[in-house]
């Protein structure tokens, strides 16, 4: 049914990337079913293009979409910019709906006011995908290599004395999970809940620290993620492991390394370390044409267990709805994972995730410290002073108007 004020004959517009645009898709002749005279038009950029096009669409409060798909790195500025409809609101009390999904995801849409700025519809456990063959080959098992840190550069010499792989493509992915571990309650990556910057702090000083070490060890190929370079590492065997969301899975079996199947394998990241890498929301704009039939239709994306699962099976988004997540599917072998159960792991894994609040300006933090780290990596700069300075320029960006 439409909902009232729903106007006839209307147009639904949504923003996405890839793979969401297609899980967007797929739902159309579900929605048509119930809203026959509503159309969807899906338009979809790469995922950069489409985020660089949101924030500026919100800036402008100009060529906004009805429904606008956001990843969860992009979440805390978009969700503190005022643009963005609060769901826990009338008409739409989206809060009632909490404990439907994943614990940690409500707290990542929460803005600073309290708004609940989006509904998630894909989680990304974080993963260690490892190349079992080149394990296998070093004489070395998954358990050694994740008992902790310190064995994983260690058991990654002995990977790369025997088979000449780097551990990982790039040193700066050990950074990007020790920063996101160990976090206080209610702490967020960057800020405290009072806003204080942490970055110059032991999380940040470890993290810097065992990134420089591999990088110094030659155990990191210096390739950024993404890169054709990198693709080419996962596919002939350059690189032992990689640090991701669960999701990646799907993009090694379909397009990453389809002829990779059965090489590789998940593991729960060193030191048992449970983090979210990645996720999607659904959300919708202030100036939003249609908001009432968009908050319908993400509801159908997000709350629908069949449509859930659906996208987890041909997209390998895993689904936020905890109510799909008891389906046989979780116990089927993955085959390209040769055949492991990984699907209820990484729901295990997902059960373990602490909620993390979100901060407007975690992007701009994200690309400080990156700075920051490149210089302790390819300039030889000193870990205190890279993030001293890191954290000054944190600090002059958050007393800014």
């Amino acid at each position: 049914m439409f909902l009232s004020g729903a106007a006839y004959g209307a147009t639904l517009n949504v923003a996405a990337y890839p793979a969401v645009d297609e899980i967007v898709r797929a739902a159309i002749p579900a929605w048509k079913l119930t809203h026959p005279d509503v159309d969807v038009v899906v338009v979809s950029r790469e995922f950069n293009d489409h985020h660089s096009a949101m924030t500026t669409a919100l800036a402008t409060r100009s060529h906004l979409p009805d429904i606008m798909v956001v990843e969860v790195g992009f979440l805390g500025r978009f969700a503190n910019s005022g643009g963005l409809i609060d769901l826990a609101q009338a008409p739409y009390y989206a809060k009632q709906y909490q404990s439907r999904f994943v614990a940690y995801t409500f707290p990542q849409a929460t803005a600073k006011n309290g708004a609940l700025t989006g509904l998630p519809g894909d989680i990304g456990p974080g993963t260690l995908f490892y190349r079992h063959d080149l394990l296998q080959r070093s004489g070395v098992s998954i358990e050694q290599l994740t008992a902790s840190w310190d064995s994983f550069v260690a058991i990654g010499k002995k990977i790369k004395a025997a088979t000449g792989a780097y551990l990982v493509a790039d040193a700066r992915n050990l950074k990007d999970v020790i920063i996101r571990s160990d976090l206080k309650s209610g702490e967020g990556i960057y800020f405290d809940a009072q806003g204080r910057v942490l970055v110059n702090t032991p999380r940040f000083q470890r993290a810097f620290a065992l990134a420089r070490q591999i990088r110094r060890e030659r155990l990191d190929g210096n390739v950024q993620d993404w890169t054709s370079e990198w693709s080419e590492s996962l596919r002939s065997g350059g690189v032992a492991t990689q640090m991701m969301g669960a999701w990646l899975g799907g993009h090694l079996a379909n397009w990453l390394a389809p002829e990779t199947k059965g090489l590789w394998r998940a593991s729960e990241l060193p030191e048992h370390t449970n983090i979210a890498w990645g996720g999607t929301f659904y959300t919708i704009p202030t100036k939003a044409a249609q908001p009432k039939l968009a908050f319908e239709f993400i509801k159908m994306l997000t709350l629908n267990r069949e449509r859930q699962l659906a996208a987890f099976r041909a997209q390998d988004a895993f689904p936020a709805l905890l109510e799909a997540q008891d389906d046989s599917f979780f116990d089927q072998p993955v085959a390209f994972l040769g055949g492991q159960l990984a699907r209820k792991q990484w729901r295990d894994e997902a059960a373990k995730i602490s909620a993390v609040p979100v901060n407007k300006l975690d992007f701009i933090a994200m690309e400080i410290v990156n700075t920051a780290l490149d210089k302790v990596l390819n300039d030889d700069m000193p870990i205190p002073a890279a993030l001293a300075e890191a954290s000054r320029f944190l600090e002059y960006r958050l007393r800014k108007p």
